[in-house]
């Protein structure tokens, strides 16, 4: 009864994930361009998406994709988001988010 709702969950999951792509593919097709914030948040569908696939081949969950998707999270933010910041907490913003990239990147290393 658990593998059922286990595997029932995460073809819900990859589901929302392939609805969640195709809506922001047909966003972005609609407009006529691609911002940087669209492709870097369709990589993070595919990381997550893959991510889902391996589980159903391998039956283990990867933690280096979920490293990939906050690595390409916090990169999306830093470009995207903290460019609106204006104040002095913005050195510190910048800051703590490209030190959190380098200690996802180094933990990334060192798994493989």
């Amino acid at each position: 009864m658990v593998d059922v709702f286990h595997y029932l969950a995460l073809f819900v999951i990859g589901g929302t994930i392939v609805w969640s792509a195709i809506y922001e593919y047909i966003h972005i097709i609609s407009t006529g361009h691609a911002k940087l914030k669209d492709i870097l948040l369709l990589f993070i569908y595919l990381e997550l998406g893959a991510m889902i696939g391996i589980y159903f081949k391998t039956h283990r969950l990867p933690v280096q994709f979920l490293i990939y998707i906050a690595i390409t999270a916090l990169s999306r933010h830093l470009v995207i988001d903290v460019q609106k910041v204006n104040s002095d907490f913005h050195l510190y913003l910048l800051l703590s988010i490209t030190v959190s990239i380098v200690i996802l990147s180094l933990s990334v290393m060192i798994l493989t």
